[in-house]
């Protein structure tokens, strides 16, 4: 009995060792881990058209390869945490994403006679615009991780309207995508417009009419424009924001979000920027 047992211990001890020498070992070849995103924010100051801005630039600082970079242009509202969610939703696609004033010294409106009075004078001089948009593209430039011949703009309601106006005047970005946003303004001019463009559109928009619409797609058309049109049903001003019904509740103005129509158009805008980023 006691041989038995010495030898089943004997066999313990034996298999256990051979167990421990038998592990899998990692593959040479093996692919490095993947990193988890490390999301970085900066709350940062610039200049452009005379007068001092602000910008909400955000960034996965774990990837140190380039990548391209998408500014966005808020609501008439200006520079609230609304562009800055969609700046991050914007980096967890992987691209810089850089939310910007265009009123400058980050003016912010809680009403719409105050956004009227801060947007009107850019309505009328969209070069400004266009200058502020520049100098927001310089910025971006002096980012190492940013590829410089892959940037883009989105721009909601006043952001996109804006948008279209310094697509038209002519500029250095690659594509632009307009939500909810205003059709006309600069003249279509073949020479000047080099963006591809992107309209999302809300179908009973009652601050943009279907005359508007029309003229739109035949300046469009008339100059051979790279763009695309895209209308959602039952979706209004704003549909996009989900703080534009209790807006448009509180103002009187005839603003909802639609979750339908705002999925649709983020899944549009991510296949717009896939092309054109290829």
């Amino acid at each position: 009995m006691r041989n038995s047992t010495l030898l089943f211990g004997s066999l313990l001890i034996t298999c256990s060792f051979a167990a421990c020498n038998n592990e899998p070992k990692p593959a040479e070849n093996a692919a490095p881990v993947a990193s988890a995103p490390a999301y970085k924010e900066e709350s940062i100051t610039y200049s452009g058209d005379s007068i001092s801005m602000n910008a909400f630039v955000v960034y996965d600082d774990s990837n140190k390869s380039k990548r391209p970079a998408v500014l966005v242009l808020p609501e008439w509202w200006g520079l609230n945490d609304y562009p800055k969610m969609r700046a991050k939703k914007l980096a967890e696609l992987g691209y810089v994403a850089m939310a910007i004033d265009l009123y400058g010294d980050g003016k912010i409106a809680d009403n719409p006679d105050s956004a009227k009075a801060f947007a009107g004078p850019l309505y009328m001089h969209p070069e400004k615009v266009k200058a502020r948009i520049d100098a927001a593209i310089a910025k971006l430039k002096t980012y190492g991780i940013v590829d410089t011949a892959n940037i883009a703009a989105i721009g909601y309601c006043f952001g996109g309207g804006m948008l279209l106006n310094t697509a038209r005047l002519g500029d250095e970005l690659k594509g632009v995508v307009s939500f909810h946003g205003s059709l006309l303004g600069t003249p279509a001019r073949k020479d000047l417009l080099k963006t591809k463009i992107l309209v999302c559109h809300g179908n009973i928009d009652q601050f943009v009419s279907p005359k508007d619409v029309a003229t739109f797609k035949k300046q469009m058309d008339s100059i051979g424009a790279d763009y695309k049109f895209i209308g959602y049903d039952s979706a209004t001003h704003a549909f996009t924001n989900p703080h534009s019904t209790e807006t448009g509740l509180k103002f009187k103005m005839p603003i909802a979000y639609n979750a339908k129509a705002d999925s649709a158009s983020w899944n549009d805008m991510k296949s717009f920027f896939s092309a054109l980023f290829h």
